[in-house]
């Protein structure tokens, strides 16, 4: 796991380094650092992860000088590690799966079967809920191996790389998307202000249209400016 985090306090970084990196939300967390950033804080207990289980809860006990103490019932079991399997028979394609999966383990395509990349797969459950056929089960494989017994730190560090991986694509791909309208809308402006009207009605329609689509631009430039101000986790 990388030493240090930049921009970040040690005791963020040492349990942001601590935990298995599943990204499970099972903590009550959107993901393990944000996880992280709430027990280095105070605001969260440091046994509310399950994929760590006990020898988890061991780590992050020394880490925070604390007593160790039982998994938190309430935020699930450490159990053998699960790999979740699609059922080809009854996948129907809809791609939430995909959506859904914290480390792009699920490949497919719209209206094409879907497939676990095992290697990959952190057990999240994630891919689950969102199912509409249930076609999606959890198949332990480690036999009786739980935790950390069942996830080693290289299973961690190739999880974390390949969450973070997924999470700059998903910000470059709603940069891309945003930016293809803004080029559409910037057309639509142009074919406006040729657009010819024959009476009061319609250059009134057309300012109206071109109204809408100013306003709508003008949104995405503040969400823009607005994510650009934000402090980069």
């Amino acid at each position: 796991m990388p030493k240090s985090i930049d921009g970040l306090d040690d005791l963020f970084s040492r349990l942001y380094e601590a935990l298995p990196q599943t990204q499970c939300t099972k903590c009550g967390y959107p993901d393990c650092q944000a996880y992280a950033k709430a027990m280095a804080s105070g605001e969260a207990s440091y046994n509310q992860c399950p994929p760590g289980g006990a020898e988890g809860i061991v780590r992050l006990a020394k880490i925070l000088d604390k007593e160790v103490i039982p998994l938190n019932p309430d935020n699930g079991q450490e159990r053998p590690r699960p790999v979740a399997f699609i059922d080809p028979k009854a996948c129907i394609g809809c791609t939430l799966c995909i959506q859904a999966c914290p480390v792009d383990a699920i490949v497919g395509a719209s209206k094409q079967m879907h497939v676990v990349l095992k290697d990959w797969c952190t057990g999240c459950d994630l891919c689950i809920p969102p199912c509409p056929v249930d076609c999606i089960t959890m198949i332990p494989v480690t036999g009786s191996q739980t935790g950390w017994d069942a996830w080693s730190e290289e299973d961690a560090r190739l999880a974390q790389e390949r969450y973070l991986s997924r999470q700059k694509r998903l910000v470059r791909e709603d940069a891309d998307n945003d930016e293809r309208l803004k080029r559409k809308a910037e057309s639509k402006l142009k074919a406006l202000d040729t657009e010819s009207a024959s009476n009061d009605a319609e250059k009134s329609e057309i300012e109206r249209k071109k109204a809408i689509i100013a306003a709508a631009m003008a949104r995405a430039k503040a969400k823009k400016e607005e994510s650009e101000q934000e402090p980069n986790d």
